[in-house]
C-alpha cells in the first residue's frame, strides 16, 4: 500500500521507517509468493499492475481490520475494553451497584456489563459453575471452586422520620421493646444474631414481617410499616425518602462477601471492576 500511494520505493521506505532495500526485497518476494507482477515503471514512478488494483479493496480491508485488532488490544491492555458478568443481591441491582458501575464506565466506553441479581444459593451456583465472573453475596461460607473476600459492614436501626428513636444517638434492644420490627427472613445468620442480640438483653423481639432483602426493610420503614436493623450501606440509599436510621448497639454487622471462579484467571477489567467495587464500601467498613 505505501508503495502505490507513493510512487516509489523510496519514498514508502520512508513512511514505513524501513530501508530502501528492505522494501525492495518485500516488493520481489511478494511477487514470488502471488506469482504476478506488482507494478510497472513508466516515467520514474511506480504504476500498481490491474491484478493489484483488483486485490487493493481486500488488502485495504485487511489492514483496516489489524489497525481495529490494535486498538481493542490498547483498550483492553488499558482496562478500556472487555465484559464482566456480574451477580449480585437482588438488592445491590437497584441500590449500591448501579453508581458504582456508572462511574467504572465513565471513562470505559468499550467495556460491557451483565448484571443478574439472585439469591445467594444461586450466586454460588454460577461460581462454582464459572457462568459469572464476579458475585456480591453474604454470609458465604466457602467453596474449593471459589476465591472469596469478605468484608464487614456496619448496619443501624431505620425508622422514619419524625420517629421518637430519632432522639436517640444510638438504638438498642431495649429502645426496641415496644417497636414492631422488620427483619430478614429466620434461617439468615443475620437473623439468628440479631435475635440473640435481644435475647442476650432479656427483651423480645416483635417479629412482624419478615423479608430476604435489606432494601425491602427500607421501603417498609420508610412508609411506618415498622422498623428494622439493616446495613447502613443499604440505609443510606433511603435517606432522601424519608428514612433516618442510628448505630445500632450492640455491635452488629452485616458480612458482604465478594466472590470469583478461582479455576480461571479473571480478565484485566474485571480485577479492576472488583477493586473498585470493594473501594466503594470503604465509608461503610467496620474500622
Amino acid at each position: 500500500m505505501a508503495v502505490s500511494t507513493n510512487g516509489s520505493v523510496t519514498a514508502a521506505a520512508t513512511d514505513l521507517g524501513v530501508s530502501q532495500p528492505a522494501v525492495s526485497r518485500l516488493l520481489s518476494d511478494l511477487e514470488k509468493s502471488l506469482g504476478f507482477q506488482l507494478f510497472d515503471r513508466r516515467e520514474g514512478r511506480l504504476i500498481p499492475t490491474q491484478e493489484v488494483r483488483y486485490l487493493q479493496p481486500s488488502v485495504e480491508r485487511v489492514l483496516e481490520l489489524m489497525r481495529q485488532i490494535a486498538d481493542v488490544s490498547q483498550d483492553i491492555t488499558q482496562r478500556k475494553a472487555g465484559h464482566i458478568r456480574v451477580a449480585c443481591l437482588p438488592g445491590f441491582a437497584t441500590s449500591h451497584l448501579p453508581e458504582v458501575v456508572a462511574n467504572f464506565l465513565k471513562n470505559r466506553p468499550g467495556v460491557t456489563l451483565t448484571i443478574e441479581p439472585d439469591r445467594p444459593e444461586r450466586i454460588l451456583e454460577w461460581m462454582i459453575g464459572d457462568q459469572y465472573d464476579f458475585g456480591i453475596t453474604d454470609s458465604f461460607n466457602g467453596h474449593p471452586a471459589v476465591e472469596s473476600r469478605n468484608i464487614d459492614v456496619r448496619t443501624v436501626c431505620v425508622f422514619p422520620k419524625g420517629h421518637n428513636l430519632e432522639n436517640l444517638s444510638a438504638v438498642t434492644p431495649a429502645d426496641l421493646a415496644n417497636s414492631k420490627i422488620i427483619h430478614t427472613r429466620r434461617d439468615s445468620d443475620f437473623f439468628g444474631r440479631l435475635s440473640k442480640a435481644f435475647q442476650n438483653a432479656n427483651v423480645e423481639l416483635n417479629s412482624h414481617i419478615e423479608v430476604r432483602q435489606f432494601t425491602a426493610a427500607c421501603e417498609l420503614a420508610v412508609k411506618g410499616v415498622g422498623v428494622s436493623v439493616v446495613s447502613e450501606l443499604d440505609a443510606v440509599q433511603y435517606t432522601t425518602r424519608g428514612l433516618c436510621y442510628r448505630p445500632f448497639k450492640p455491635f452488629l454487622p452485616h458480612t458482604l462477601s465478594l466472590v470469583r471462579p478461582i479455576l480461571k484467571q479473571p480478565s484485566l477489567v474485571t480485577l479492576e471492576f472488583i477493586e473498585q467495587f470493594s473501594e466503594s464500601l470503604s465509608p461503610f467498613k467496620v474500622k
